[in-house]
């Protein structure tokens, strides 16, 4: 077991001097590939980029170079932390009408309080950006932001050289032809811990059937070693080709990329309306259309299934009921179908309240029983305990909001850090009373696959 992390993720809470300015422009460009502009940030800026696709495709975000970062190590009240950081960011924000809101794009750790020395250690509890130069693709139309923020009173000769940079951005994402091939070779692939996965299986439904929990999640993960470093930007292609119907996000920090496609919405907020989506229970997809439909049919008529999908949907709609008005909620759920696997799903709506922002959301939305377990704080302490490993930002909120209180965060399963030479992969799986270790760690490697697969890995079967 690794050691308990110390003071490495103390940060300074963020103070904005009276003089500081937060200046933005907007322009309309023509089509750009935003895989290609993520690129065209690659020379000077490989360390400070993301990628954000939502699950239906309306929205592409790709942010290049920091003009701010936010950043805390707390272990309590580091959502509120952000958010009042991101409030005060905004409050001296100078716009046009025609300019678009700023993005902050980042995510949080899955647990600040199960920190030890890991792949993680450059992440903190929470960590946030807001790019200096924004690519946003929406109803059609590619807009490029400049984001500025500086206490410099003389800051126009800044902004000019930064519009210089943004053309040169544009031009050679429009003309140079970026390689998207992926190049990886594997040359190790390790099972990290797989006793003790199956060892935490058994121990969770032992506590389980003792009346401990409901359900418990327990994660594993695999580690890849490569020829050489691995290309960020072929990654996120072959991520976004795989997996079409999920959210595709990459956040780099140093030399890490954080990169997955998840198929689970943790909430949205749009013109004063939060979305959320319950996703709990899941059996494979069928060799044909015919064993496809009885599948599903069996996934919606399964007992267990029904149970750990009923347990996601008493607690997001609890969370809205405190947070909204008028709460749509299905009585039944429906089949939501991805390449590899299909899932239990109920969508939620509801009217945002006063005083509530997309952080108040994430704060009680996480983590879901789809990825903690019921209850909650029983839960998590059993994964403490019985895991033995920092989940780092995996199955943690991922996202972004902007300067006007829309945004979306997605809960980052399926998903790889890579570093340099080096992949991370985890997966994991609701533990009930008659769970099955073997069965359970099946499982895991269906979830595997989708990032296994980008990275140029292949599951036999």
């Amino acid at each position: 077991m690794g050691h308990k992390m110390t003071d490495v993720r103390e940060m300074q809470k963020v103070v904005i001097s009276p003089s500081t300015r937060f200046f933005t422009e907007t322009v309309e460009v023509g089509r750009i590939s935003p895989l290609s502009f993520f690129e065209a940030g690659a020379s000077q800026y490989k360390d400070k980029r993301f990628y954000w696709q939502n699950a239906d495709k309306t929205l592409t975000l790709v942010g290049i170079g920091h003009a701010y970062t936010l950043a805390n190590g707390k272990t309590d009240g580091r959502f509120k932390d952000i958010s009042e950081q991101w409030k005060q960011l905004c409050s001296i924000l100078i716009k046009e009408e025609k300019d678009i809101d700023p993005v902050l794009f980042g995510g949080f750790s899955f647990d600040e309080k199960n920190r030890i020395e890991s792949e993680w250690n450059e992440f903190p509890s929470g960590y946030f950006v807001v790019p200096s130069f924004q690519l946003k693709i929406e109803d059609g139309k590619t807009m490029i932001s400049i984001n500025m923020i500086t206490d410099q009173k003389e800051a126009a000769l800044d902004f000019e050289r930064l519009r210089d940079e943004r053309d040169k951005l544009i031009h050679n994402a429009q003309v140079e032809e970026f390689d998207f091939t992926n190049h990886n070779r594997i040359v190790a692939t390790t099972e990290r811990g797989k006793e003790q996965y199956m060892s935490a299986v058994e121990n969770a439904t032992d506590l389980i059937r003792k009346g401990r929990a409901d359900k418990v999640v327990i994660a594993r993960a695999l580690e890849l070693e490569f020829e050489q470093d691995v290309n960020s930007v072929n990654v996120l292609h072959a991520i976004t080709n795989e997996q079409q119907e999920s959210y595709h996000f990459g956040l780099q920090k140093g030399k890490s990329l954080f990169f997955g496609a998840t198929p689970e919405r943790l909430i949205e907020i749009k013109n004063g309306k939060a979305y959320s989506a319950c996703v709990a229970g899941s059996i494979r997809r069928g060799k044909s259309a015919q064993e496809d439909k009885s599948l599903g049919d069996e996934l919606l008529g399964d007992r267990k299934n029904r149970e750990e999908h009923q347990h996601v949907v008493s607690m997001i709609s609890n969370i809205f009921d405190r947070y909204c008005s008028e709460v749509l909620i299905p009585k039944t759920p429906k089949l939501m179908k991805i390449r590899d696997i299909q899932h239990l799903y109920t969508p939620v709506e509801g009217t945002l309240g006063q005083e509530n922002d997309i952080f108040s959301f994430v704060d009680a939305l996480h983590p879901t029983p789809a990825l903690g377990g019921v209850p909650t704080d029983v839960a998590l302490q059993i994964i403490r305990q019985e895991e033995e490993m920092d989940r780092g930002f995996y199955a943690a909120p991922i996202g972004w909001t902007d300067a006007a209180g829309n945004g979306e965060f997605a809960v980052a399963i399926r998903s790889a850090l890579i570093n340099e030479d080096k992949a991370y992969l985890y997966a994991g799986g609701g533990i009930v009373a008659d769970s099955v270790p073997e069965l359970e760690y099946d499982e895991t490697w269906v979830k595997l696959r989708p990032v296994l697969r980008a990275l140029g890995g292949k599951l036999n079967g």
